[in-house]
């Protein structure tokens, strides 16, 4: 027979500039067995001492402090004790906000609006080490990174040359290498040169993609 021995529980420091926020989710996060509220903040000063003083496992950041932002205040924290995990608390998805989280290197983002679940699922996971988006904030960031994508893509694009072009619109039409080396009056082995080209300045790995994007991007002709 074995005893299973329960790991200590998770111990959190609350940082938000309301009380009645602290206290509310101090008496909501205590009833879960697995969690520890170690204190609660209002500001970067008190929020500096009690990390040093009660070293928490986890710590759930407010996104705005009176006398400091979040994410600036996170990254003092990490910089000086980077094993600390922490998770945002925001009222809304910026996606500006978020992206300078992430890169301080908090481990959790989650809206106000979620429920009490969600933090604590956030607060657990980010302790095992994993991080934790909420789905909004996912979803943010997923638009974010299309919208760049793409971006990078027509940057990409504009410096396709003008035979460059030719190429990609006759792809686009669905000629072959040796069609498109008749029409342009070039080698195949100069189309596929230029079609290679293409490819590497879009970031596309395969002839099936550059074909998708060109007819994708308006390349076939009338």
């Amino acid at each position: 027979m074995t005893n299973d021995i329960a790991p200590p529980p998770i111990r959190v420091l609350l940082v938000d500039d309301h009380k009645i926020v602290r206290d509310g989710l101090r008496l909501t996060l205590e009833r879960y067995a697995d969690l520890c509220i170690v204190g609660g903040a209002g500001d970067r000063k008190l929020a500096l001492e009690q990390v040093a003083q009660l070293q928490p496992d986890v710590i759930v950041m407010d996104i705005g402090l009176p006398d400091a932002d979040g994410v600036d205040l996170s990254r003092e924290i990490l910089q000086k004790w980077p094993d600390i995990r922490i998770v945002i608390l925001s009222a809304v998805a910026d996606p500006e906000h978020l992206e300078q989280a992430l890169d301080v290197g908090v481990s959790g983002y989650l809206l106000k609006t979620n429920a009490v679940e969600d933090l604590v699922r956030a607060i657990r996971t980010v302790k095992g080490n994993e991080p934790y988006l909420s789905p909004e904030v996912s979803a943010v960031l997923l638009v974010r990174y299309r919208r760049l994508r793409e971006a990078r893509r027509v940057e990409s694009e504009s410096d396709l040359s003008e035979r460059e072009q030719q190429v990609l619109t006759l792809v686009a039409n669905g000629r072959n290498t040796k069609e498109i080396a008749a029409e342009l009056g070039l080698s195949a082995k100069t189309v596929e040169t230029h079609r290679a080209r293409i490819m590497a300045k879009l970031g596309l790995q395969s002839v099936v993609e550059l074909t998708k994007y060109a007819i994708r991007m308006g390349y076939t002709s009338a």
